[in-house]
């Protein structure tokens, strides 16, 4: 009796403690019910404020009254009026550190007592200050755009809640633009004003495109790209809409939201509400590359989850993240097969390997975190999927359309409703990793050959084990392998097993995959940092050894395709090279860097047949595809040696004569001038009044778009107490009315 009353006591103490833990974090008070806001852009390039009226209708959700109520905004808002139904309200001022040197600006406001359950709203006006342009703001005669993460518009609970940020329906204006504006949602008639029904977090992008709609998907690309940018559209628009149905198929019926595709400058990635944000460069590439294709599945999947589903509380990124990449990379298994697929799992897996050794559980991981992203989503997605194998395909996504029917998922709820896996789900959601599966070497013994296995995680791990023979035979045997502990099986062939491999699927979270096969033969979980070190060395033939070793179990792997074809030209192997880097161009799905690296190096290949003409378009192409500097910088370095001619633009050549000029005048303000407002600052500052001598020679000149270019130059400059330099360097100019401005720094190779 004394042992049930003990074991009673402990139970309850650590239940209490438990719910103890639960109501110390922290809670939602006010939720955000709609974003009403009406942005306005300055009418002068030199005017660096976007002014907005913003308007919340917020609902106390806490459970009691409230009469205090903090917003946070970007730290370069200045608050003009705080209106509370109507009326005027105090408030202050605050500070909220969110990691690093970042900071949010709190607005404490004091509050008539708002009972539970009761809505109101509140109004500010105030400006904002956008000192250099980035990818999350940007004011700018060119276009300009506003993303969440840039902290515009006012909202109660942080972006980097732990339980998740505020979504909610939304109308957006946006006064004073002269080009096209884009948000989600649909346009109300007659007027610029969008409507978002979904949740949603508010945004905008301004700029100049080309627009074309394909079945109802609306894609705005580069002004004037060409043919071959007007069929990457078309098929990006293709690509969103077959998601749209993959999806559906498996969550339900699709909601009713305008898809639209938009490439711009910076910002790619970011996606909400069906509207996706492409890198404008993957409209002059010559095919899709994979992370664009994974990019618009996962958009396409988070119309579901998080747009029409809200999605909130603790853990909520193991859904919005790691569920929509579980799905999405089903989706592409679909599209472009089981191998591209395998290929996108084995650099989620990879990804998240590079932090699985300092990540935190997903239950408690926050967006403040910088491994966040890469975690939910990478783990996440690997959680999922072997979920969907221990319970069976078609009995997860029927429990997963269980659960979104009243239009809300958390993951308390979607774990509950797996209560037959709450073992591996506790681990899975709310322990490090600590699993790490280890294959032995074969061991002989007569016609039988036993292998040794070991599993360090907390949950039992059931894995397929692959022996391969002496003469290439593949073996395959499944066993389970304890908690914290060792397993065998066992092989009757008779032939010599060589090689052997746990979990060839790679189903499991590791902390380390390169010990999975025995012997072990690659000595990091990174296949591409393990051909890159030898690379590196200069040792192309250890390169192309450890490449071949990769491709071997991963012939679609173009990577480290790119990687092998790189070793071979190094080695004067030119044919080879040559087969090698065309593979990577013919691949379904490849990385926009390996196209880079494919075109740059047949173009290298060219150059030295004396195919000058050839050489010069495959160096071109690479440029275009503008994937990586290393690529790029090649490529333009080869080009120059094909002799090509380049047609240049006496307006360019004029604007470079005026730029030497005033950059040696010490006269900061008429550089200034040249320069599009809000972009390269430091590089404008690093040359007034240092600069003794700037001479630049314009070598050629390449389309972006019907108002970009960039410019390629030799400089010879000499600033202040500095030795003279000289080098390449690439420019990015845009026309701003009838003249150029400089716009950008893409490459500066000055020694």
């Amino acid at each position: 009796m004394k042992k049930f009353v003990s074991l009673l006591f402990t139970s309850l103490f650590f239940a209490l403690t438990i719910a103890a833990q639960d109501e110390s974090r922290a809670s939602k008070t006010w939720e955000v019910q709609k974003y009403d806001l009406v942005a306005t852009l300055p009418q002068s390039a030199t005017d660096r404020y976007l002014i907005v009226k913003a308007v919340l209708n917020l609902k106390n959700v806490s459970g009691s009254s409230g009469s205090r109520l903090t917003l946070r905004i970007s730290d370069k808002a200045e608050i003009s009026a705080v209106k509370v139904n109507d009326s005027t309200a105090d408030f202050t001022r605050g500070e909220e550190k969110i990691g690093g040197n970042r900071n949010l600006q709190r607005i404490l406001v004091r509050l008539p007592s708002i009972p539970a359950n009761t809505s109101f709203s509140v109004a500010l006006d105030y400006k904002l200050k956008v000192e250099e342009n980035s990818g999350l703001n940007t004011l700018s005669p060119a276009g300009s755009q506003f993303l969440p993460l840039s902290f515009w518009y006012p909202t109660p609970n942080s972006w980097y809640f732990a339980r998740g940020a505020d979504y909610a329906p939304f109308t957006l204006a946006v006064v004073g633009t002269q080009s096209a504006f884009i948000t989600s949602g649909e346009r109300r008639s007659k007027d610029v004003i969008f409507e978002q029904k979904l949740n949603g977090q508010p945004f905008f992008v301004t700029g100049d495109w080309d627009t074309i709609n394909a079945n109802n998907v609306a894609v705005y690309l580069p002004k004037d790209v060409g043919a071959e940018g007007q069929k990457r559209a078309q098929e990006l628009a293709a690509l969103a809409l077959e998601a749209k149905t993959f999806t559906a198929n498996l969550l339900g019926t699709a909601p009713n939201e305008p898809l639209q595709i938009v490439a711009v400058r910076r910002g790619a990635g970011f996606s909400s509400g069906g509207t996706i944000l492409v890198d404008q460069s993957a409209f002059r590439r010559q095919k899709i590359d994979s992370q664009t294709a994974m990019m618009i599945a996962e958009s396409i999947v988070k119309l579901w989850l998080g747009n029409q589903i809200a999605v909130s509380g603790d853990g909520h990124g193991v859904i919005r993240e790691g569920l929509s990449r579980y799905i999405a990379t089903q989706f592409l298994e679909k599209q472009y097969g089981k191998e591209a697929a395998d290929i996108e799992r084995l650099r989620q897996r990879t990804s998240y390997a590079a932090i699985a050794q300092r990540d935190a559980p997903l239950n408690l991981v926050s967006p403040v975190d910088d491994y966040y992203y890469t975690a939910v989503a990478n783990k996440g997605a690997m959680i999922w999927r072997l979920l969907a194998k221990k319970v069976g395909q078609e009995e997860f996504l029927n429990i997963v359309r269980s659960q979104i029917k009243d239009g809300n998922l958390n993951l308390t709820e979607l774990r509950s409703a797996f209560s037959s896996h709450k073992d591996f789900l506790d681990y899975a959601f709310g322990e490090v990793t600590e699993m790490n599966l280890l294959v032995g070497l074969p061991q002989a013994s007569g016609a039988e050959t036993k292998i040794a296995l070991r599993n360090t995680g907390l949950i039992e791990a059931v894995v397929n084990i692959t022996a391969t023979t002496s003469n290439g035979e593949k073996l395959n045997a499944q066993t389970t392998i304890a908690p914290k502990s060792f397993g065998e099986v066992s092989f009757k062939n008779a032939n010599k097993i060589v090689r052997t491999e746990i979990d060839t699927d790679k189903l499991y979270p590791q902390t380390d995959y390169s010990d999975d096969v025995a012997p072990r033969e690659i000595d990091s979980s990174d296949a591409i940092l393990f051909i890159k070190r030898a690379f590196d060395q200069q040792d192309f033939v250890k390169t192309e050894k450890n490449a071949r070793l990769i491709l071997r179990d991963m012939p679609r792997f173009d990577d480290a395709r790119t990687w092998l074809a790189r070793a071979l030209l190094a080695q004067g192997k030119t044919s080879d090279a040559e087969k090698e880097f065309q593979m990577v161009l013919d691949e379904k799905l490849p990385t926009a860097r390996s196209l880079g690296w494919a075109n740059t190096g047949l173009g290298e290949i060219a150059l030295k047949a004396g195919q000058n003409t050839q050489a010069a378009n495959f160096f071109t192409e690479a440029i275009k595809n503008d994937t990586e500097y290393g690529a790029t910088l090649a490529a333009r370095q080869g080009r120059n040696k094909t002799n090509a001619s380049a047609a240049i633009d006496e307006g360019v050549r004029a604007f470079f004569a005026q730029f030497d000029k005033t950059a040696v005048s010490s006269r900061k303000a008429e550089l200034d001038a040249l320069i599009m407002s809000g972009e390269i600052p430091k590089f404008s500052s690093g040359i007034a009044g240092q600069a003794e001598q700037w001479q630049t020679k314009v070598l050629s000149t390449d389309k972006i778009d019907a108002n970009t270019i960039w410019a390629e130059v030799i400089l010879n400059i000499r600033l202040l107490n500095k030795n003279a330099e000289s080098g390449t360097a690439v420019y990015r100019l845009t026309k701003v009315g009838n003249g150029w401005k400089l716009s950008g720094v893409d490459i500066f190779e000055i020694r």
